[in-house]
């Protein structure tokens, strides 16, 4: 076997456990984000919302500045041109990974969270506080395309 099949059977399957293993996470996780889910729920929660276009849930999951601003955009767009936007571009991902959780106090975390598209992965960045026992979403840094070796679906020779 060559180095590069190798490189490219190890990738592949790295990927494939981290699809499996976010994707495990989000069924596992179950009813309303709480402080008991961690920041990561209400990250799974938000992620959800997108999924099905349901504008409450997806704007439950902020707070701060974000959910103003967010208020703002879907007082500008309507709430069906929202729903709309946040189905069509939640249609594009293949998968999504979250990471490198880093829980600053009892009531502020970060974490990482990895879209894995067709032709490219992005990273951002996720700041969560947590108000009255719920975990928030109050900062997301702007995406980061990471460079992938082998594109989503590329079949293994």
């Amino acid at each position: 076997m060559t180095s590069q099949r190798t490189t490219t059977i190890v990738t592949l399957t790295a990927m494939v456990g981290l699809l499996v293993f976010a994707m495990s996470r989000r069924n596992s996780r179950g009813g309303e984000p709480t402080a008991e889910t961690g920041p990561e729920g209400a990250v799974y929660a938000m992620l959800e919302a997108a999924r099905t276009g349901d504008v409450s849930a997806y704007l439950a999951q902020y707070s701060g500045q974000m959910a103003s601003t967010l208020k703002a955009v879907i007082a500008e767009k309507s709430e069906s041109g929202f729903r709309d936007y946040l189905r069509s571009t939640n249609a594009e991902v293949k998968g999504i990974a979250v990471s490198g959780l880093h829980q600053v106090s009892d009531s502020e975390a970060e974490l990482q969270l990895e879209y894995i598209f067709q032709d490219r992965n992005e990273v951002q960045t996720v700041k969560l506080d947590r108000l009255s026992g719920r975990w928030k979403i109050v900062r997301v840094d702007s995406a980061e395309r990471v460079k992938t070796l082998v594109p989503y679906g590329t079949p293994v020779p």
